[in-house]
């Protein structure tokens, strides 16, 4: 734990230092930014802030924070979409008082016509005139219609755009891009609900797990291969991973599951089935095609039952993940509380079969 302490200790500092240097002012969203360019977790993101020079303006950090952390400016989209609905409001409530001044105008000629043929008795000219006057009313009205009813279905699809870039925008704030599985933010958001009611949590198993990448390659090697290890193994957990259940990535390549059970024996299936998904598909080099083998799973799980706060379940997850990495990876340990674990332990390690 002490190590995971300095890792994000280091990472703070280089952060802080870099954002000086840069002359980048201390808001909150721009730390996002720079800690998201420096963690490497999006390839895009990093090679957007490079380009960006080594003086950034806050109007370009601002724009790269609207593309790639769209909840940090949420009010900004929140205003533009309701100016937009206010103006397509507008206009609606135009077009229905241009209709309703085109059937007073159309209720006017009716009853003129009306009285002309009244009138009439047998004047064939007078009544003719009146009949032509009706069909030529009649005729601009259907065209009116028709034209209204055009209007109204191009402005709906203007509201239909702006209902999905609205849904577009509130799902990218809980998606990692690269790998397409959820984010911190919501994996964060998942442990809050579970213990929305303290007196009753939800009952159900979290893991924290990290792929043993150290244990197949050197440092330089996963560097060079960070972004390929990343997106090949979100898709492969993407894809083997049930779907009633939530799986994020964290940064680099280490992720976290919520299970909506707390057995320790089928948290502990589930994750055993997801270690033999890595142990099938073979990752292969991305620039030769060459096999590169097998890497192993590193996870340390706990239930909610035994953690007073998302906070403390998240931490315990951690911790247990510590162990598991420290006995040296490809194992699962449970973090487990009370009698039913050994004197002076909190965890069981369960080892790979």
């Amino acid at each position: 734990m002490a190590n995971k302490k300095s890792s994000t200790t280091d990472i703070a500092l280089r952060v802080a230092t870099a954002m000086r240097q840069m002359g980048i002012d201390g808001l909150p969203r721009n730390y996002e930014l720079v800690y998201e360019a420096y963690a490497g977790c999006n390839p895009d993101l990093v090679r957007d802030f490079i380009a960006l020079g080594k003086y950034k303006t806050q109007a370009a950090l601002d724009e790269l924070g609207r593309k790639y952390l769209p909840h940090q400016h949420e009010a900004s989209v929140l205003q533009r979409s309701a100016g937009a609905i206010s103006s397509e409001m507008s206009n609606f409530m135009d077009l229905l008082t241009q209709e309703r001044s085109s059937l007073t105008d159309y209720g006017r000629l009716i009853g003129e016509a009306s009285q002309v043929i009244r009138n009439a008795a047998g004047d064939e000219g007078a009544l003719g005139s009146s009949l032509e006057a009706l069909q030529r009313a009649t005729e601009l009205r259907v065209t009116h219609t028709a034209e209204m009813a055009e209007k109204v279905a191009a402005q709906s699809a203007v509201m239909d755009g702006i209902q999905k870039e609205m849904a577009e925008f509130e799902a990218m704030k809980f998606v990692d891009p690269p790998t397409k599985l959820g984010n911190r933010r919501a994996f964060n958001k998942a442990l809050a609900r579970v213990y929305a009611n303290a007196e009753l949590p939800m009952l159900c198993g979290v893991v924290i797990a990290e792929v043993d990448a150290e244990r197949r390659f050197s440092p330089g090697q996963i560097e060079a291969l960070s972004d390929h290890l990343v997106t090949f193994y979100g898709n492969l957990i993407r894809q083997a991973f049930p779907s009633s259940a939530l799986a994020v990535r964290f940064d680099g390549l280490r992720f976290g599951f919520l299970f909506h059970t707390a057995e320790e024996s089928e948290v502990t299936r589930l994750v055993d089935l997801l270690r033999a998904a890595f142990q099938t598909v073979a990752l292969r080099d991305p620039r030769t095609g060459r096999n590169l083998g097998h890497l192993t799973l590193s996870a340390g799980a706990c239930m909610s039952d035994r953690a007073d706060s998302a906070f403390d379940l998240s931490a315990a997850c951690e911790r247990a993940l510590m162990e598991a990495k420290g006995a040296g990876g490809d194992q699962i340990v449970i973090y487990g509380r009370g009698d039913e674990v050994p004197a002076g332990k909190e965890w069981m390690i369960y080892r790979a079969s």
